[in-house]
Order: structure tokens, then sequence, then C-alpha cells
């Protein structure tokens, strides 16, 4: 799979190569020049890096470690099992241990990330800890006092810059792999995903079987989009559809509007009325809303449980 994927086969292995802003790329070199890596909060939206980042670290210091996925494996089970075992025993080779806990901020705020707290407090002479999130407000008080928080957040005046690495990046991926492009096609796919690398990778894969990447992937990308949430809700999966709404770039007023021309498309006629007053509910709603994420997602959650698919 690390060989067949893009984003795997293609990962940067060392901090230097990883395209991040100055700053935040000299702290974390910093932390890897003195081979001493704190417990870390790393946030910032899908795709910029965080856990490359906390890969790359870790392989350059030659250290043990460990990647949950807060998101599907974040129960206390995996807690007390997983983690305390790992955690509590001795690494074969010299320096700490680290338990990498990717999507951190989709455990549970009321009893796994308490947790996790007095873990990182048992074990902290053997293990350390390296968490990524999306949302900072989504992780507890507690748990973020106890690492040292690093926003991947780009600063406006170095985004041209960023966006320029990415292009050369991605231009020499699609050489060594014999594939052609549109020039235009790249640039816009990467104003569409910036800064998310791994998206726009993993859709130049997708769409890379008639060896060319032209300008109709941009085209056919929104469509795609919309048809796994529509999978998502049809299977009654309410995790991926949360985390649909997190990491999509679809503008919510546009979603409103595309169940509202395309329900007939995907769900059976007695539903359809419904739909297009949850639809009308909620784009009304949103005006209103202070977090849209969670007005986007009250409003698909109405449509998976009312919507008789087709």
């Amino acid at each position: 799979m690390k060989d067949f994927l893009f984003v795997e086969k293609y990962r940067p292995k060392t901090i230097k190569e990883i395209v991040l802003p100055d700053k935040t790329k000299k702290l974390f070199l910093s932390f890897v020049k003195n081979k001493n890596i704190p417990n870390l909060l790393l946030i910032g939206k899908a795709g910029v890096g965080k856990t490359t980042v906390a890969k790359a670290m870790l392989d350059e210091l030659d250290c043990d470690y460990m990647i949950i996925n807060g998101s599907m494996n974040g129960n206390i089970d995996t807690l007390r099992n997983d983690i305390q075992q790992f955690a509590s025993s001795v690494s074969f080779r010299d320096g700490r241990k680290y338990v990498i806990l990717d999507e951190a901020d989709y455990l549970n705020a009321n009893s796994t990330q308490p947790a996790l707290r007095n873990f990182m407090e048992t074990y902290s002479k053997n293990c350390g800890f390296i968490l990524t999130a999306n949302y900072q407000s989504k992780i507890i008080e507690p748990l973020q006092s106890r690492c040292t928080v690093i926003d991947f957040a780009i600063p406006k005046e170095e985004k041209g810059k960023l966006a320029k690495e990415i292009y050369d990046a991605t231009i020499l991926i699609l050489e060594k792999e014999g594939i052609t492009y549109d020039v235009e096609a790249i640039k816009q796919l990467i104003i569409k995903f910036f800064p998310d690398f791994r998206r726009m990778l993993n859709e130049i894969q997708t769409h890379a079987s008639s060896g060319h990447i032209g300008s109709a992937i941009l085209s056919s990308l929104e469509d795609e989009n919309f048809k796994k949430l529509i999978g998502f809700l049809k299977e009654k999966n309410f995790s991926s559809v949360r985390k649909w709404v997190g990491q999509s770039d679809m503008d919510h007023s546009t979603l409103f509007r595309k169940f509202y021309d395309s329900a007939a498309d995907y769900f059976k006629p007695q539903s359809v009325p419904q739909l297009v007053l949850h639809a009308a509910k909620y784009q009304y709603q949103s005006a209103f809303s202070v977090d849209q994420e969670i007005n986007t997602t009250a409003f698909l959650t109405e449509v998976m449980v009312d919507g008789v698919f087709l």
C-alpha cells in the first residue's frame, strides 16, 4: 500500500522535506536537533502535514512509536489496552517511546480524553504523546495544558511561497509517475484544496488512470464528493458524515442547493418533499448559526434519518 498510494509513497521522511511555514518548521527542526520532543498538540486543517511531521521527527530520532486514529479506535478500551501495554513497556531503542494519537478531537471529551490525561501523567518518564486535531476547542483544557500546542496556520504573507512549493512537489511526482498534465489544471487544484496537499494528491491519483491530468478533473470533483456523502448517509454512518462536514471544502449554501437539485436522483419520491423542507429550514438557520458545522451536521442527520434512498 505504501508503494501504491501517492500520499504514502511520496510522504516526506524528514522535517526539511515538509512544506511548512518558516517559523513552524524551525520549531520542529529544533526538537530534532535537541533530541527532545515534548508532548505535543498539533492543530490544523486536514492534510496540512500534522501526522507527517510527527512521524518524520520520530523517525529521524529513531524512536519507538505507535499510531492510533481517534475517530476509528478512540474508545476507552483502546487506551486501557493498547496504549497502556505500549507505554508501560521498555523501549528497545534509546530514549522515550511515543504514541501518535491522530484526530484526537474525535475522542470523547467526558471519558476518553480525561483518561488520556491520566496516562500522560502516569507514563511521562517512559512515553511521550503527540496529538493531532482539526479543532483545538474540542480538546479539553487539562490535555492542552499538558502539551505544547502548535498551530499549523499559514501566515498570509507565506501562502504564495508554500503554494509554489506544493506545485513544485506535485509536478515532480507527476513526472516520476509518467503522468502528463495541464499546468493550469494543477494550479487550479492547488487553489481549490490549498493547503490540503494530501487531498490534492489523492484526487490526482484517482483521476490519473488515463495518464493525463486535464481540466476535466475540476468539474468532476464536486459531484464525486457529494456522491461520497450520499453513500455515508445511506449507510447511516454518522461518524463518516460528521467527518465529511468537518473536512469538506463544499460551501454550506452550495450543499443545500445540491440536495434540492438532486434529491430525486438519490431518494425515493415519497421522501423528497420532507428533504426539501429540511433544506429550507437549515439554510434559513445558517444565517444565524454560530457554528455552521453543527448546523450542517444536524441537517444531514435529519436527511439520514428521514430519507428513503433509492
